[in-house]
């Protein structure tokens, strides 16, 4: 497996992480991100609801937050009673080594026990804002950095589940409780497996930093205001999916990759080489192909591989995936083979496309009916394991009989949307697919109907913007479908045409189907 982290910087900076050359997740940094997940506000209670059993918190932004009971996390009390001292300027150590914590708060208790209007909290981002809904809120407050997340108030020492070994699980909690500061409680990230003790104390020690840091702003702080912010989103990036499967970080800007090496220096010096300054005439996204991969991965058709696609469609509530299996010819021996050779092919395409734009919530995928119940489960047992890097919080259901299967995703951030769709050059006020989605489902069609032809000729007929895409600049699609064919493909172009119709003709010049 080779992953690469492409970095495009302009009004806004844009992170494309490939897997072995295929775009698998897409990030964008916009300057005017004032709400990211991770940011923590000193704010105030705007209104307690006894009947949602959450409060309403002024965080600044134009609706206000959102923090509901289950979210307050048990040490509540003990950080309001710090943030009062620490804001009045009572008290001035924020080490915690000597701070007296108060009670749990009960599992099922009322947030109107906890909590009054007007009342000063300190909170943290855990959903940004999503359509017409503020943000989300947690009082139980976690610094991450690269190998742990530190957890004040707390004494609880966690690993990830993603490390599997028990023993591997009993080495890193010993070390952390050797070097955990006392009144904080500390996460393992699946990224800490195998290190020293070593580099998850500098880890450690530059968190503690930051609290301190962040306890300083909190004297006489105005309400609301941030008091600690998220790394730039170049070290978030890279803390969150880098790992020693990286074979490239190509950037575009001088400051970008100035960041980039400084924290690889900072967290893995090996690696500080694979980190390239791109300086090609050409477009990054170009050269990478992901600008390609953009179009045609975004749009509510996505093509497969043997002529299989999906069409994905959203809801308010809900992401609904149809898996079809297309025209593609046959080759398995029965109906059930092909059901499962097409699903098979979905699922991989579908975990990807879950990370690619960010969807969340609940998402329901029909698959091709399969009758066999072994089918069924290594359906289920492939797409698990496809979804096993996905960093979201997911949980998979079973496929049902009628091939459904349910999915929940975590949603903290808005899905990422592109437009695939272009202006309609013919005129009118429509709109059409993008030239390059349309010379994909072309692709498709041209495989087909050569597997079929056995050697006779093969042509197609398109719109002269079409037709023009094809053929010009060096080398051609159509060089490259010669290449890949042995056989050289006649382009012709009709006038008469609209943008989105083309043809195949076979040796007689009769139209295909």
């Amino acid at each position: 497996m080779n992953k690469e982290l492409v970095i495009r910087s302009g009004s806004a900076t844009d992170f494309a992480l490939l897997k072995d050359g295929k775009l698998i997740e897409l990030h964008k940094e916009e300057d005017s991100t004032a709400f990211s997940v991770g940011d923590i506000f000193i704010a105030k209670i705007r209104k307690p609801v006894a009947g949602l059993n959450a409060a309403f918190v002024d965080v600044g932004y134009e609706k206000d937050a959102f923090l509901h009971y289950l979210d307050l996390g048990p040490q509540v009390n003990s950080l309001i009673k710090f943030v009062k001292r620490v804001s009045t300027g009572k008290l001035k150590d924020y080490s915690l080594t000597n701070f007296q914590t108060e009670k749990d708060i009960e599992k099922s208790g009322s947030i109107i026990d906890v909590f009054k209007a007007n009342q000063s909290i300190l909170v943290q981002i855990v959903k940004e804002p999503i359509s017409t809904k503020g943000p989300r809120l947690s009082s139980e407050i976690s610094i991450a950095g690269r190998y742990i997340v530190l957890v004040p108030f707390s004494n609880r020492v966690s690993v990830s589940q993603k490390i599997t070994s028990n023993e591997e699980k009993d080495r890193l909690k010993r070390l952390v409780k050797s070097i955990k500061p006392k009144g904080f409680g500390v996460i393992i990230r699946t990224v800490a497996e195998g290190k020293k003790v070593a580099e998850l104390d500098k880890d450690l020690q530059n968190l503690v930093e930051r609290w301190g840091k962040m306890c300083g702003e909190l004297y006489k702080a105005p309400h609301p205001t941030k008091v600690l912010g998220e790394m730039n989103r170049v070290s978030s990036i890279l803390r969150d999916v880098f790992n020693d499967s990286f074979s490239g970080i190509h950037v575009d800007n001088e400051e970008v990759y100035s960041q980039v090496t400084d924290y690889l220096t900072e967290i893995a010096p090996k690696k500080v080489s694979i980190a390239k300054k791109y300086s090609d005439g050409t477009p990054i996204f170009e050269k990478f192909g992901i600008e390609r991969q953009i179009k045609t991965s975004f749009g509510q058709s996505v093509s497969m591989s043997k002529g299989a696609y999906l069409i994905i469609e959203h809801t308010e509530a809900l992401h609904v995936i149809d898996v079809n299996s297309g025209n593609r010819s046959n080759k398995a021996k029965s109906q059930e083979d092909t059901a499962l050779e097409v699903n098979i092919i979905s699922a991989k395409e579908i975990a990807r496309q879950l990370r690619l734009r960010d969807m969340g919530g609940i998402i329901v995928v029909d698959f091709i009916d399969m009758n066999k119940s072994e089918n069924r489960q290594e359906l289920f047992n492939f797409l698990r394991e496809e979804m096993a890097d996905d960093r979201a919080k997911h949980k998979i259901l079973p496929p049902s009989k009628f091939g459904l299967v349910q999915i929940t995703r975590q949603r903290v951030r808005p899905e990422t949307n592109i437009k695939t769709r272009e202006k309609n050059p013919n005129g009118g006020n429509g709109e059409v697919e993008a030239p390059i989605v349309l010379v994909d489902k072309i692709e498709v069609e041209l495989k087909k109907y050569i597997s079929k032809s056995k050697g006779r000729k093969v042509s197609i007929t398109a719109h002269p913007f079409i037709v023009a895409f094809l053929t010009k600049g060096f080398p051609s699609i159509r060089a490259k479908w010669s290449l890949d064919h042995k056989r050289w493909i006649q382009i012709s172009s009709r006038d008469a045409y609209t943008y989105l119709e083309y043809h195949f003709h076979g040796e007689n010049g009769k139209k295909l189907r």
